[in-house]
């Protein structure tokens, strides 16, 4: 049952400008922006002083500068976040039965059962403590009966501090926030339920359900359960990869033929290593074009389930040939592989000969002693940035700070 559950929420809070602040004290204090350091970028992470400015993750760099213009700007270092995270990760592991590593930031660990021994508020708060002081990194918490409610109660701690919210308070607590709150509202929704007279989440508690699911249909019927405290999912210890992706984004808008094709050959390649390292096969190729006015095209394509370059790369370089048009300028380029299963390559034996099978365990061997660079295609040598990051370790994936090409 629900009320019987005790779930925490744990955030660290602005995150890679906090790792940035132990490495450099001087930026203590001062207005800081994580993220692309060209007018392109996307600012990943910003300080409080930032934002006191407007500027908030995710948006444009250049305007996050023109806000802010005495902002110290940082393009980040992905590898030292990522050390940081599993030094907390490390430390809750440690600590507490069952714990959910959403992002390479937040946690929801599952107490249910620990107050009858310890206290699940006393327990997590010691965590918190533990972590601050072997660290030096703030983090926040909420906790509650679930993951949504202890999530949206981490968010009103902020900054550096706990909440918990008792059983049966849900509702009085989420009602007088704005419906922003609400995990899964994006801009869109949030512009649809203020058109409805819903702002405060308290408006979506007093909707009839049967209302909500007409207008926004079955995310409306998500919306209210979550206005009214509801959720159910459990916290997972780890989740199989449905998908894994990648995408480029250039400082400025391409038309070079060459360029783009040695990008989408590079990002390919890599993500077919992944498959193999993680021992996936892919039914489905997907390519993904931007153009410099912003309108997106995605092309997919069902495969038979493979992990091999010389099957795979051809379908992507087909569906870039149909997706690009020369006569408009390209901002970003994105490949992915997605309906993945476990399994190794099923050698065809009319068509793979041992040498190939040889050579790509030759290739595999040596990117994993060497690093995923280690062996490229000539022709994906325009890709100066591979990530190393293992999408099927079971560690959420890293946030880089600045992904370019």
């Amino acid at each position: 049952m629900e009320d019987k559950r005790s779930i925490a929420h744990m955030d660290l809070d602005t995150f890679f400008v906090s790792c940035e602040r132990l490495i450099d004290s001087r930026l203590v204090g001062k207005p800081v922006l994580v993220g692309g350091t060209s007018d392109r970028g996307v600012v990943a992470a910003c300080s409080y002083e930032a934002r006191r400015f407007g500027v908030h993750s995710a948006m444009p760099m250049k305007l996050a500068k023109q806000l802010c213009p005495e902002a110290v700007v940082l393009r980040g270092n992905s590898g030292i976040y990522t050390n940081y995270s599993n030094m907390v990760t490390d430390i809750i592991k440690e600590s507490v039965p069952l714990y959910e590593k959403s992002s390479v930031d937040e946690f929801y660990i599952d107490l249910t059962g620990m107050d009858r021994f310890f206290g699940c508020y006393k327990l997590v708060s010691e965590l918190r403590d533990r972590i601050i002081k072997e660290t030096g990194l703030p983090i926040s918490f909420g906790l509650s009966i679930n993951k949504t409610v202890s999530k949206i109660a981490t968010g009103e701690a902020k900054p550096n501090n706990k909440i918990q919210i008792e059983r049966g308070m849900e509702k009085g607590f989420l009602s007088p926030l704005s419906v922003r709150k609400i995990p899964m509202v994006g801009n869109k929704t949030y512009q649809s339920l203020c058109d409805f007279g819903m702002k405060r989440i308290q408006n979506v508690q007093q909707m009839p359900v049967k209302v909500m699911e007409k207008v926004f249909g079955k995310n409306g019927v998500g919306i209210w359960k979550k206005a009214n405290g509801i959720d159910l999912s459990p916290v997972i210890a780890y989740q199989e990869r449905k998908s894994i992706s990648t995408e480029r984004s250039f400082d400025q808008d391409t038309t070079d033929v060459v360029r783009l094709k040695s990008i989408i050959t590079a990002m390919a390649e890599n993500l077919i290593f992944q498959l193999r390292r993680g021992n996936k096969l892919t039914a489905c190729v997907t390519v993904k074009i931007r153009y410099s006015d912003f309108t997106t095209y995605t092309q997919q394509r069902k495969v038979p389930y493979s992990a091999s370059d010389h099957l795979l790369l051809p379908v992507v370089m087909d569906l870039y040939d149909k997706l690009y048009n020369r006569r408009l300028l390209v901002r970003m380029v994105g490949v992915r592989f997605s309906h993945l299963v476990e399994g190794g390559h099923q050698i065809n034996l009319f068509e793979d000969r041992p040498e190939l099978i040889q050579l790509y365990n030759a290739m595999d061997y040596l990117r994993d002693k060497f690093g995923d660079r280690a062996v490229l295609r000539a022709s994906g040598f325009g890709a100066k940035t591979i990530g190393r990051f293992n999408p099927f370790s079971g560690e959420a994936p890293p946030l880089l700070a600045n992904r370019r090409e």
